[in-house]
């Protein structure tokens, strides 16, 4: 059994090419049996990032234990520098990059501007930080960044007596003008977009002079668990947060504690290699899985068995393996948008119909993923029809051409899963993995023990020569 552990990059999965050029297409490497690897994962994006936001508002110093390092997470520690923070690198015993160190100001700071690049988090979690700090502070990101959703962010903010001039935008770019303190209250929102806007607020709340009174009033509440782990994050540091009833959250205003905090593998990332043993009729097995998280990628251990996935838990360590086919499913996934992409590539392979419905909130993800999924897999030959607020996904072969990752990270990883089943699969702009895995074509390449090569043109596939793939609608 094969163990990926990315440490140093000791070969090139580019070719000569460079990682960074988004006009580089990555030969997604065809297996043609049963995969069988132990895969290490890095730190989960959601928790890093929200401990890291939290380390900046406490009254002591926090420590970060195997954090994940990635664009997310070093657009939001260089933000969090830029408003006064110290964050320090310091030797830990983690496998993908130190620990974090981080100093609160003592005074926040702004006259500063702020990448948030394609981040979620960025650009929701640190505007309300922004407000207790002195000065202005401007955000902006990629071209992308500017049509994600913000103004429920922007108008709860003004609700809560911030001044923030954005132009009648309602997105990016914007200014806050921090004042050094946010009055607080109670304000009504609707997270109907994204659960951020909710988390953004919660976890400054307690620094608000008169705490927080969030109530949300809208149309559903999408990922409710990034909600939860939220609540369970502000918990350790000695926050409570009430809740009433559903979609109603009180904060009393207080102080924040210093943490020591290891950071657990990010088990969303984990969808892609987990898929691997369905697509290939073998077994991956993930080690450090905790015994309880609020990650919604723990779903996917309920989630894979309707696939026809076998699922083991042996200690901290929990192991997938794939059977004869991949069955057709029907899911709700309002819980967990953000395994969409990866469960709809098991659904382009399977041998029945799917339909995925209750996420019509991902078509504001880091791109429409519902229109980008349909765009994809039907440009391979698939047949997907895009729901209201779905996907749904009939059998058909599917055959090789260009995949577009629209910089997004998931779409990246669901072409790959795809084109371990499909020869001749090349996608535009793996690099885009570096949001949450940077590693991630390495530790591809690692479980499937192969090298891979990147083209300017699709000229080259790379296969694993393995036993043959179970049944189902491929090519």
């Amino acid at each position: 059994m094969l163990i990926s552990r990315y440490s140093a990059p000791d070969f090139n999965p580019y070719g000569d090419e460079s990682p960074d050029d988004p006009d580089v297409l990555w030969a997604a490497p065809v297996a043609t049996a049963g995969v069988r690897s132990v895969v290490a994962l890095p730190g989960s994006k959601s928790l890093t990032n929200r401990e890291l936001v939290l380390s900046a508002l406490a009254d002591a110093p926090s420590r970060l234990r195997a954090p994940l390092h990635s664009r997310d997470t070093a657009l939001m520690i260089e933000a969090l520098r830029s408003l006064g923070v110290s964050i320090e690198e310091t030797a830990g015993g983690g496998d993908f990059g130190p620990d974090l160190i981080i100093t609160p100001a003592e005074e926040l700071t702004g006259s500063t501007t702020i990448d948030c690049g394609l981040a979620g988090t960025v650009m929701r979690f640190l505007p309300p930080v922004a407000g207790l700090a002195l000065g202005p502070t401007t955000f902006d990101g990629d071209e992308g960044a500017r049509r994600r959703p913000m103004a429920t962010t922007i108008s709860s903010l003004r609700d809560l007596g911030v001044d923030i001039n954005d132009d009648a935008r309602a997105a990016l770019p914007f200014t806050v003008h921090g004042s050094g303190s946010v009055a607080g209250g109670a304000i009504t929102i609707d997270a109907t977009l994204t659960s951020q806007f909710v988390s953004g607020l919660l976890l400054a709340a307690a620094r608000f002079e008169s705490g927080l009174d969030l109530r949300h009033d809208g149309e559903r509440l999408p990922s409710q668990p990034h909600i939860e782990m939220t609540i369970a994050t502000l918990a350790r540091r000695g926050v409570v947060v009430r809740q009433p009833e559903i979609g109603h959250w009180i904060v009393a205003p207080g102080s924040i504690a210093g943490a020591d905090v290891a950071i657990e593998p990010d088990l969303s990332n984990a969808a892609p290699f987990l898929a691997a043993a369905l697509v290939t009729g073998g077994s991956v097995t993930i080690p450090g899985w905790p015994a309880e998280t609020t990650q919604v990628g723990n779903d996917l251990l309920d989630l894979l068995p309707l696939f026809g996935a076998t699922v083991e838990r042996d200690g901290d360590s929990v192991t997938v393996s794939g059977g004869d086919g991949i069955r057709g499913v029907t899911l709700d996934l309002s819980t967990g948008g953000e395994l969409v992409p990866n469960l709809v590539a098991l659904a382009a392979l399977a041998d029945g119909p799917s339909e995925f419905t209750g996420i019509g909130h991902i078509r504001h993800h880091e791109t429409d993923r519902l229109a980008a999924l349909a765009a994809e897999i039907n440009g391979l030959g698939g047949r997907v029809t895009e729901l209201e607020d779905g996907l749904r996904i009939e059998p058909a072969p599917l055959h090789g051409g260009v995949w577009k990752s629209y910089a997004d990270h998931r779409m990246a990883t669901t072409g790959a899963i795809i084109g371990l089943a499909v020869p001749g699969v090349e996608i535009h702009d793996i690099a885009t993995t570096a949001k949450t895995l940077p590693q991630f074509p390495q530790l591809w390449h690692a479980m499937l023990g192969t090298g891979g090569t990147a083209v300017a043109s699709a000229t080259t596939d790379t296969t694993i020569d393995l036993p043959p793939l179970g049944t189902g609608s491929r090519a």
